[in-house]
């Protein structure tokens, strides 16, 4: 896991999705995009957030410290890379 503080470059739309994993079968998820700090192009992530971090509604340009977990998986002989936020909080200004 990788901790950093990275700008919010979009912020997707909650959407509920099925889960075994949950106690009531559903699961909040939201796709966001961050960027490293350091200028036009920086590293940019494509992260999700599922459960109560889904819930947030974050702002384009604020600052965020997360807690990314990266993993890789196979489908079809291809493979794929998640990245996952474990924890986001907004950096208070």
């Amino acid at each position: 896991m990788n901790t950093m503080i990275l700008r919010v470059k979009k912020c997707g739309v909650m959407t509920t999705v099925q889960s075994e994993k949950s106690e009531n079968g559903v699961l909040n998820k939201r796709t966001l995009v961050l960027q490293e700090l350091g200028g036009k192009y920086a590293n940019s992530y494509v992260v999700t957030t599922l459960g109560n971090l889904a819930t947030i509604e974050f702002a384009e340009n604020e600052l965020v410290v997360a807690d990314l977990r990266f993993q890789t998986r196979e489908y079809n002989g291809q493979a794929f890379m998640d990245v996952v936020a474990n924890e986001i909080q907004k950096i208070k200004r």
